[in-house]
């Protein structure tokens, strides 16, 4: 099922609590699931071919990255929301292990409208580009590759995105990836 952004019902909502789901950033369309879901992180890895590379999260608010990630608050307010990727040490290193096995992990809040409805959501979302690895990022969602959305239930449409990649963040500096 294909929905426009802004055609999305609570009905749909309910889905992005236990299924995959391809959906639009403020940067790339991007793949994920609820978090705190293994069963559904796992999943991913194997859709992306992706071994056990860390994946990002969606933060469902700046006070839940304050509670798990050792950070100053300027740090999130110079940054978030918007096109980057923080990566932050988590407070305790076995905390969401299943998405990264070390002790940090990316942390997103993109800004768009669709982040919203994630954040109602109140779980962080797992997001990565939708892509197969090794393959071009997709800017809409022609853009994204058969194989994936065949298998995949539900996919957000929110048009032509810029096309690049988050920004990478680590202790206030740029990172090149």
């Amino acid at each position: 099922m294909i929905v426009k952004e802004n055609k999305i019902t609570d009905k749909v909502i309910e889905k992005f609590k236990n299924e995959i789901f391809i959906y639009p950033t403020d940067t790339i369309y991007g793949i994920g699931c609820d978090a705190t879901k293994k069963k559904l992180v796992e999943k991913i890895r194997k859709i992306k071919n992706r071994d056990n590379k860390p994946f990002s999260v969606i933060a469902p608010s700046v006070q839940w990255i304050l509670n798990n990630f050792k950070v100053d608050k300027k740090l999130i307010k110079k940054y978030l929301p918007g096109p980057y990727t923080l990566l932050l040490e988590k407070k305790d290193r076995f905390f969401l292990s299943y998405i990264s096995n070390n002790e940090f992990i990316g942390v997103r809040i993109p800004q768009c409208n669709f982040t919203k409805i994630l954040q109602g959501l109140n779980v962080p979302i797992v997001t990565t580009s939708v892509n197969l690895s090794g393959e071009n990022f997709a800017n809409s969602v022609n853009e994204i590759d058969k194989r994936i959305f065949k298998i995949i239930s539900i996919i957000v449409d929110g048009g032509k995105l810029s096309g690049k990649p988050s920004i990478l963040i680590k202790k206030n500096q740029e990172v090149k990836r």
